[in-house]
């Protein structure tokens, strides 16, 4: 019997390959097996945060980056947002956010390769669970600070595990000319249960 996806198997990733992988045999079960019965309260605690950052909402689009299943973005609908985009690795997770109809765009994509999204789109980036081990390190913001406008909002998770081992805390004191009002704000990653000691970090900040 082939073992299912889990966590422990996200955490090992290695490679966009990996990713890819991984996750196309998990974008069915993803939302009951892991979101659910692991009690992920990450996509809708990050989405919480961009609202209440948010209070004035001005118009422009919203790049959900590592979009998955789209938990980040029926979480926007909740608070009322819409022209929101999906960006993720998978193309079969991005087909079941899709069905859940929260975005109005979807961009398959490596955040380690150039997008195919030109300069200067999104007024509003936001992402959960995509920096963190086995999946995206730092480097990826500088191709996510090139689709950004300038003034743009960006509200995106980190494991608090690896924010310094994997050199967030270092990229964001080099992007210090490129980045204003950052502020780093502490999450529970889960709800409860067997991670209940999981940890992250909430990077708020705007583009200069």
């Amino acid at each position: 019997m082939v073992e299912k996806p889990n966590l422990d198997a996200a955490y090992a990733l290695q490679s966009p390959s990996e990713n890819r992988l991984l996750y196309a045999e998990w974008a069915e079960t993803y939302d009951h097996d892991f979101a659910k019965n692991m009690g992920y309260a990450l996509p809708i605690r990050v989405a919480d945060a961009f609202a209440e950052n948010l209070k004035a909402f001005q118009k422009g689009r919203i790049l959900d980056v590592g979009a998955g299943t789209g938990l980040v973005g029926q979480r926007l609908n909740f608070h009322g947002y819409s022209n929101i985009d999906g960006l993720d690795i998978s193309l079969e997770m991005l087909e079941v956010a899709k069905s859940k109809g929260c975005y109005e765009h979807m961009t398959v994509g490596d955040l380690y390769s150039r997008l195919q999204i030109q300069d200067n789109i999104y007024s509003y980036i936001i992402s959960a669970g995509t920096f963190t081990h086995g999946h995206v390190g730092p480097s990826a913001l500088d191709e996510l600070l090139r689709i950004a406008k300038p003034g743009a909002l960006f509200c995106i998770s980190i494991n608090s595990a690896h924010f310094v081992s994997a050199g967030f805390e270092k990229k964001f004191q080099e992007l210090d000319e490129k980045i204003t009002q950052l502020d780093l704000v502490p999450v529970q990653i889960y709800f409860g249960g067997e991670h209940t000691d999981g940890q992250g970090i909430i990077a708020i900040f705007r583009t200069r």
